[in-house]
């Protein structure tokens, strides 16, 4: 069965809460590793392009003094870091819900700083959404390039920037807390991480990122766990030596404030290929709302994908009521347009004229079909003496290897089969999908179900059957439903994936993750399934034929309209790989379902 995604159940906690949560700030960071003492008793005087100016002082015992803009000095506990000529050093500032986290280049005397905060109540803008207001605990940053004054030195005329030279890596990293993640940085916006060491599930998950470049081999990185508990990680790394020093500063999803400091060691574990024009090197952020000003952005504002927050909630019963009135498969018609479909693999006929059962393991379903038209078939499942009609479309995904899918008739909750079956070795996979979670009536859900195919000159293996697999994890292919619309896909672990949509120069702009499930039919050739939950609720079920790279399914989804069985097909390019099965223990693939 599938895992659920982005289910975090966390307190939206008051601005009262999480000011005097924010007290124990006030002394600054905790860090295992040992705070660097290289800016006690200096001064710096950091000038930011169109932020403020930040006059600090630091003392002994990890304490300083701050004046913004000339403002009164206010005092506050920090940490500090250094990771070759980088200094990082991070503060709250006492009773104001926000501080700064500053990067000093002590060679180029260049600073990045980000500014943090809570309980706004900001207004941001989200992917084709109104304005929402997000919660109080959402870490915010707005980040300002600077230098550090010099009495005496005109400013530099180039600063550190936002960048596209990491797009497409992966890394490793372990903190010296002990902590383990896998980041692949897929997006200019978004990154995905898995959490090896927090979280049981080893899923993947997609937070709104920046990045900066500060030279060949160094960058910043931030990510805030939108959706999920709103907490803040940033750190700069260094890829020559593969090490990182960070902060990461919010509420967890058991409420717990997070403040540390941290060092890290990692491992480039792939590159992604990016397909953006070759002039283009991400400089500006990427904000696409079309009423927004790239040279005049909102303080703070950035691209956030949160789709289930105007999800409609339906219930089983309210779903099936819909359904009742309306299910569809295929568009009502032989010819009708699939959006998802425009660059599908014909249809096959080679089941036309053909009769047989599929009989599925440990007390599965038995279904016996006769298949008299290439767009209409008749199953019955065992005991049954009526046979029901349905349409059907099948495709040829692979030599004699037949892909296709129907309604279940009268089903309640309504659902629908994708069906392989194998015309050379009598194997068949059932991906028997379904209306409603335990968290929505208008989601899907889906599972896997292993068999075989009793069939006039096939021969019934007794023990072989398809698997689930790894296969296919870690590595990227783009896919092109239509000349208008391409997606790439992520294969990051074993039971979960993302998608990432392209901009119009194919930037990779907007992710999101789900979980799925990958099945091993042939060598080279796979069945892939996935639901969005926690945002449309709809599933997609190809097979994947990496010999022609190119995919062919069904689609399955419902609301208020009723239910769906749609078509989905595409052209694919693969486009890198990660290496990180290993990181997932064992190999998962098993027999049965």
């Amino acid at each position: 069965m599938n895992t659920p995604m982005h289910r975090f159940k966390y307190t939206k906690l008051t601005k009262e809460q999480i000011g005097q949560k924010l007290k124990a700030t006030e002394a600054g960071p905790e860090c295992t590793s040992k705070f660097s003492d290289v800016l006690i008793e200096k001064s710096l005087k950091i000038v930011t392009k169109d932020g403020p100016v930040l006059d600090y002082s630091f003392k002994k015992n990890n304490k300083l003094t701050l004046s913004e803009n000339g403002g009164k000095k206010v005092k506050a506990g920090y940490g500090a870091l250094t990771l070759k000529q980088m200094v990082f050093f991070s503060h709250m500032i006492p009773e104001s819900q926000k501080g700064y986290n500053v990067f000093v280049d002590l060679d180029t005397n260049l600073a990045t700083v980000f500014e943090v905060w809570l309980s706004s109540g900001r207004k941001e803008k989200t992917l084709g959404r109104k304005e929402i207001t997000v919660d109080d605990r959402e870490v915010q940053r707005q980040i300002y390039f600077g230098y550090v004054h010099a009495e005496g030195q005109e400013p530099p005329e180039r600063l550190h920037h936002y960048t596209n030279r990491i797009e497409g890596k992966g890394l490793y990293w372990k903190q010296d807390t002990g902590i383990e993640t896998l980041e692949f940085y897929a997006s200019v916006v978004s990154s995905n991480f898995v959490e090896l060491t927090r979280h049981t599930d080893k899923l993947s998950y997609c937070s709104p990122s920046d990045y900066v470049l500060i030279n060949d081999n160094m960058f910043i990185y931030d990510r805030t766990e939108c959706e999920f508990s709103g907490i803040f990680t940033l750190f700069v790394a260094d890829l020559f030596t593969e090490t990182q020093a960070g902060v990461r500063i919010g509420f967890n999803e058991r409420d717990e404030l997070e403040y540390y400091m941290f060092r890290g060691r990692g491992k480039v574990v792939g590159q992604l290929a990016y397909l953006e024009p070759f002039d283009d090197h991400g400089k500006e952020p990427m904000f696409v709302q079309a009423d927004s000003d790239p040279q005049s952005p909102g303080k703070g504002q950035r691209l956030v994908y949160r789709p289930v927050r105007d999800f409609q909630y339906m219930t089983d019963e309210e779903v099936h009521e819909a359904a009742m009135k309306s299910t569809k498969a295929f568009g009502g018609g032989i010819e009708a347009i699939q959006p998802m479909a425009g660059n599908n693999m014909p249809f096959t006929d080679m089941l036309v004229g053909k009769e047989f059962t599929l009989r599925y393991d440990n007390g599965g379903p038995v279904r016996h079909y006769k298949i008299t038209e290439q767009y209409k078939l008749k199953y019955r499942e065992d005991g049954e003496t009526q046979w029901h009609e349905e349409a059907y479309r099948a495709y040829e995904a692979d030599e004699k290897l037949v892909w296709f899918s129907h309604i279940l008739t009268d089903s309640k909750p309504r659902a629908s089969v994708q069906v392989a079956l194998d015309l050379m070795n009598g194997l068949t996979t059932c991906i028997h999908s379904q209306m409603g979670t335990q968290y929505f009536g208008n989601e899907t859900s889906y599972r896997a179900i292993f068999g075989v195919a009793e069939m006039e000159g096939l021969e019934v293996p007794q023990y072989v059957r398809h698997e689930l697999t790894d296969e296919l994890v870690g590595h990227a292919f783009s896919w092109s439903y239509s000349d208008q619309m391409t997606s790439m896909h992520l294969y990051t672990t074993p039971h979960s994936m993302s998608w990432t949509i392209f901009t119009e120069n194919q930037t990779l702009g907007a992710q999101w993750g789900s979980p799925c499930i990958y099945v091993k039919v042939r060598d080279g050739v796979y069945i892939f399934v996935q639901n969005e939950e926690a945002c449309n609720g709809a599933e997609m079920c190809v097979m994947i034929n990496t010999k022609i790279t190119h995919d062919c399914g069904f689609g399955f989804s419902g609301g208020a309209g009723g239910v769906n069985l749609s078509l989905t097909g595409a052209i694919g390019r693969h486009i890198g790989q990660f290496n990180v099965k290993k990181y997932f223990g064992l190999n998962p693939t098993k027999k049965g379902a």
